[in-house]
């Protein structure tokens, strides 16, 4: 790890906790050289490809999933850190479903399910991106069905 101040790449590890039940690392570190301290957090990457609608693949990216998130619940009173755990626990579903491919309709499905107990409007609004709605009656469609679960 290189030294945000100096670039020296020799750094010594002061304390390492773990946040968000595990899934995030913290960690305190001096560099050797200036000795300044500074905090890097770690994340593990999943390896899962993405298999979109039209066939093609990509490598799976938690920043593209996260933004349609935060795209869908803009304005809304949603805190960032629901965001974060909605993201994590959708990871962690597609990580257990252990395969090295999944379609992007398991991960929209998930996501939904998520927006749904965090904002309804976000829900709606991530729904009518992701299900391409074609007009008003698929909406009103969609709309119906969310309040008679509510």
């Amino acid at each position: 790890m290189r030294c945000p101040y100096c670039q020296h790449p020799e750094t010594t590890v002061i304390d390492t906790r773990k946040l968000e039940g595990g899934e995030v690392i913290r960690r305190r570190r001096k560099c050797e050289i200036c000795e300044k301290r500074f905090t890097t957090y770690e994340r593990m990457e999943p390896t899962l490809t993405v298999v979109k609608k039209n066939g093609e693949r990509e490598p799976y990216d938690r920043e593209k999933l996260m933004k349609g998130v935060r795209v869908a619940c803009y304005k809304r009173p949603v805190p960032a850190a629901a965001l974060e755990r909605l993201a994590n626990e959708v990871e962690a579903e597609l990580i257990a479903l252990d395969r090295p491919e999944i379609p992007s309709d398991i991960i929209g499905e998930r996501v939904m399910a998520r927006l749904r107990e965090v904002d309804e409007v976000a829900y709606i609004r991530f729904a009518s991106v992701y299900r391409a709605f074609k007009d008003i009656g698929t909406l009103r469609e969609a709309v119906d069905e969310l309040l008679q679960t509510s």
